[in-house]
């Protein structure tokens, strides 16, 4: 096997292995039966969509891909911090008690 049919043979193993983790994140995510289940699986989504931009940009050659995963990896993380935010506050008591007494 030459160095160039195992680079494509692994491409193409990455990219179908990453697209069943894709496929895995979504049935986790419209099954989760709690927020934080979901919340994993929709970071979980954006941490393999990027690793799809990555191998695509193998493939391809392309470098304004990875331009596109930095900006994904930016936004998920935003997205999930402010995910977790949502549900601290929103699993915080509310009938006035204080946890800084």
């Amino acid at each position: 096997m030459t160095p160039a049919e195992f680079l494509s043979l692994s491409i193409n193993l990455g990219l179908g292995m990453v697209l069943i983790s894709i496929a895995l994140g979504f049935i986790r995510l419209a099954a989760g039966p709690g927020l934080a289940n979901r919340v994993v699986a929709l970071d979980m989504m954006t941490v393999s969509i990027i690793a799809v931009c990555g191998v695509y940009a193998i493939l391809t050659g392309e470098a304004a891909l990875l331009d596109v995963a930095l900006v994904l990896a930016l936004v998920g993380f935003l997205a999930t911090v402010a995910l977790a935010r949502f549900a601290e506050r929103r699993l915080a008591p509310t009938d006035g008690e204080n946890d800084d007494d």
